[in-house]
């Protein structure tokens, strides 16, 4: 899990940074106060900025492409008052500039700026700026506050900053900054918040100098490299310190067992931090924390009792990846504000205890919880309880009839458990659900047609399972939105609903291993995102909502949904790749007739498979059409006639299985179709030709193999393909990443990697739509 605040903020603002909206909003309504003006502000008309920062701020935005965002800056006669111009704002008695916000321009920073030595405010942020942080910033003596984050700046952070010594407010978060922080920032005894967080290439040990910035609020360094320990010395006088993210790094806590911190902190991210293998016991001291995340700490160690009283007001617990022990208690009156709680991938057991009625998340996969789930019935959060993961667990019985209460369920992983029974009629009631997930259990009975009202349902996963009856035409008509559709291994019988083809959106149809029988549908060219073969566009994760900092956010927590398919001959689960894939199994049914050849349309299918069924007829000629195609499975059926010669061109071809079946004549010749293994023409008895031993008449007459041109190949090859790749590839490097930390999705690290991908999104967007206005 990585986390959704209800309060209006836009999904890239985390809990962390809300302090930064605050603190600007403040210095936004009491620049009247300050002396400032700008062109809103403006108290006395009369005053004009000075005129050699006015030249400063023109040589300024001759370094920068502006497109047209600083229009109202200029040498014209109605434009001589600096103090007019957008994102400039100066003092009304003296006119000096003291504040400069600008945002959405690329190019280079001008020493210019060094004319501006009254200034005390400078966000340059959410820029397309590269190359190394100017090292003359430093020399602007008065800065207060000072934001440089969502850039593309790279190298180290200058040393030159120390000499900062106002500085209460910096952010260098989301650029390339590398190398070690040694003592640029140890100086800076004024400073109350320090983001240096999403540079991933910054590195070495944290010095020890970091204890003397007593008047720190908030520290993140999150998502670096940094390594080595944190001692005691690292906090001796961070008295004011309420905010703490050292997640994802390489450093090791290491604390004596009597240290009493300095501070009372409020929120603390450690995670993926060496904390273990015991529980931290400098913990229990902080009573007014309302965050805790030790997430994959190496705690090897049962909860200690004092734990669960720590804190009454916390609203957010994240103990997962760790290798925890021992029973939860009772749970119902320890927490007294709403709370989200994650408890996954450790080792609990016994049954799960009356928990908090004010949750609003809970995941407790990848445990050993066992007995019933009826605990649910007690939650009275309906309004925000939003996520539910209680997969790969011991867990058994009916599922509970009280899911009319919860309004605002959007996620439900029941996976890997041992309930049974039949669905209740009441899980009908969840509105807001957009992914219900009950592989691999017991369950039995029809499916509820209350299901037909769940019309924001984007996966519904039922794999492995007793379901029985047949498939409704309801699922094809109303739930229209389904990405994911796996009813795997079940006992559906009848046939294939033509209405089945009213899902446009669908990436992913198994309906394999049931008793479904009659023919295909002839509609197949309705699956709009499985016709097109650009990169795919639906969305298999999810963000949901959280209480964090008094107020309800909607988009800090991330849920990655996954499912088990058969890709190329084994069974494999998809996770953060689970929206790139496109396919269709049905095989394993008793399906009839031919072939449609509206299969053909697919043209961004990458795996089909119709195999162990009785489909006759001929292999469709138009198959080579199907030019995204990986993996291609009729075998066990009785299809008869030649292979057509368009399989040649399928060039990412690499599974085909055509074994078992009445196929004649001679295997088309190209280098690809004689690549595979003879196996997959065997059982063909009227098949000759390589690589089958049986020699076709006239073998020795060569037969030129299908030849592609480049204006072919260039034609099918889009630019939706290119980046279908960029993405497989930075999702599946993630992917393995999270991997290597924790067996479950990287959570928060996750999402603020997705977080900064957005932002700059956002900030090229914004650029090139101002660039093309200007042009206009």
């Amino acid at each position: 899990m990585v986390t959704k605040t209800i309060i209006m903020l836009p999904k890239s603002i985390q809990p962390l940074h809300v302090f930064v909206v605050v603190l600007s909003l403040l210095l936004l309504n009491y620049i009247p106060v300050l002396g400032l003006s700008s062109a809103g502000v403006e108290a006395a008309n009369k005053i004009r900025c000075i005129e050699r920062e006015r030249q400063a701020l023109l040589k300024f935005k001759e370094a920068v492409d502006d497109y047209g965002i600083l229009s109202s800056w200029g040498n014209e006669e109605a434009k001589k008052d600096c103090c007019k111009w957008s994102s400039v704002y100066c003092n009304n008695h003296s006119g000096h500039v003291t504040m400069l916000d600008l945002h959405y321009f690329s190019g280079k920073i001008s020493s210019s700026l060094l004319e501006l030595q009254h200034l005390k405010y400078l966000d340059l942020g959410g820029n397309m700026i590269e190359g190394r942080i100017p090292e003359f910033i430093a020399s602007l003596s008065r800065l207060q506050y000072l934001s440089l984050e969502l850039n593309l700046f790279g190298g180290p952070i200058p040393h030159q900053f120390r000499n900062l010594s106002n500085l209460r407010y910096l952010d260098l978060r989301s650029n390339n900054l590398e190398g070690p922080v040694r003592h640029q920032l140890g100086n800076l005894s004024n400073l109350r918040y320090l983001d240096l967080s999403s540079n991933y290439q910054l590195n070495g040990p944290l010095p020890e100098s970091f204890g003397q910035l007593r008047s720190l609020v908030q520290l993140d360094l999150s998502l670096n490299s940094f390594q080595g320990i944190i001692s005691e010395a690292h906090f001796s006088n961070l008295y004011s310190l309420q905010v703490l993210d050292l997640s994802f790094n390489q450093l090791v806590l290491n604390f004596s067992s009597d240290w009493d911190p300095p501070f009372q902190i409020r929120q603390i991210r450690l995670a993926f931090c060496k904390l273990g293998p015991y529980f931290p016991k400098w913990l229990q001291k902080q009573n007014k924390i309302s965050m805790l995340d030790i997430s994959g700490a190496g705690i090897s160690d049962t909860v200690p009792s004092w734990f669960w009283d720590l804190s009454p007001k916390l609203n957010f617990l994240n103990l997962s990846c760790n290798h925890i022990n021992g029973l939860l208690p009772d749970l119902s009156s320890k927490f007294t504000d709403f709370i989200g709680i994650d408890l996954s991938s450790n080792r609990f057991t016994g049954q799960i205890p009356p928990l908090p009625s004010n949750l609003t998340f809970l995941n407790l996969s990848k445990n050993m919880f066992s007995g019933s789930i009826s605990f649910l019935c007690a939650i009275f959060s309906t309004e925000v309880f939003s996520y539910l993961d209680l997969s790969s667990n011991l867990l058994s019985g009916g599922l509970p009839k009280c899911w009319e209460h919860f309004k605002a369920l959007a996620v439900i992983n029941l996976d890997n458990n041992n309930f049974s029974g039949a669905l209740p009629n009441s899980i009908g009631s969840l509105n807001a659900i957009e992914a219900l997930q009950l592989r691999n259990n017991s369950f039995s009975g029809r499916l509820p047609k209350s299901l037909n009202k769940c019309v924001q349902l984007k996966i519904i996963d039922l794999e492995q399972n007793r379901f029985t009856g047949k498939i409704q035409a309801w699922i094809g008509m109303h739930l229209t939105r389904l990405i994911v559709l796996s009813l795997r291994s079940n006992k559906f019988y009848g046939s294939i609903p033509q209405d089945i083809c009213y899902l446009n959106y669908i990436q992913v149809l198994d309906l394999s291993q049931n008793d479904l029988s009659g023919k295909l549908p002839q509609c197949f060219s309705n699956f709009s995102a499985l016709v097109q073969s650009n990169s795919s566009k639906g969305s298999t994760d999810f963000t949901y909502t959280t209480y964090q900092g008094g107020a309800f956010v909607s988009g800090s927590l991330y849920y990655e949904s996954n499912a088990l398919v058969q890709w190329k001959g084994q069974e494999r689960e998809y996770g953060n790749q689970l929206g790139l894939l496109k396919m269709i199994d049905l095989s394993s049914n008793k399906l009839t007739g031919k072939i449609p050849q509206q299969v053909a349309s697919l043209a961004g299918l990458v795996s089909l498979n119709l195999s162990r069924n009785n489909l006759a007829g001929r292999i469709i000629q138009e198959i080579g059409q199907m030019k995204m195609l990986e993996a291609l499975d009729l075998s066990a059926n009785r299809l008869s006639g030649e292979i057509p010669t368009s399989l040649a061109y399928l060039n990412f071809l690499s599974v085909l299985n055509l074994s078992n079946n009445n196929l004649s004549g001679k295997i088309p010749s190209s280098t690809q179709l004689q690549s595979f293994d003879a196996s997959v023409y065997s059982e063909n008895p009227k098949l000759c030709g390589r690589p089958l031993p049986n020699k076709c008449p006239g073998e020795d007459t060569v037969v030129e193999p299908p030849i592609s041109t480049q204006e072919d190949e260039d034609r099918f090859i889009t630019s939706g393909f290119y980046v279908s790749m960029g993405i497989g590839f930075t999702v599946g490097f993630w992917g393995v990443f999270g991997t290597m930390l924790c067996n479950s999705p990287l959570r928060y690290a996750c999402f603020k990697f997705l977080d900064r991908i957005q932002n700059w999104f956002y900030v090229t967007v914004v650029l090139n739509m101002a660039r093309l206005q200007r042009n206009l």
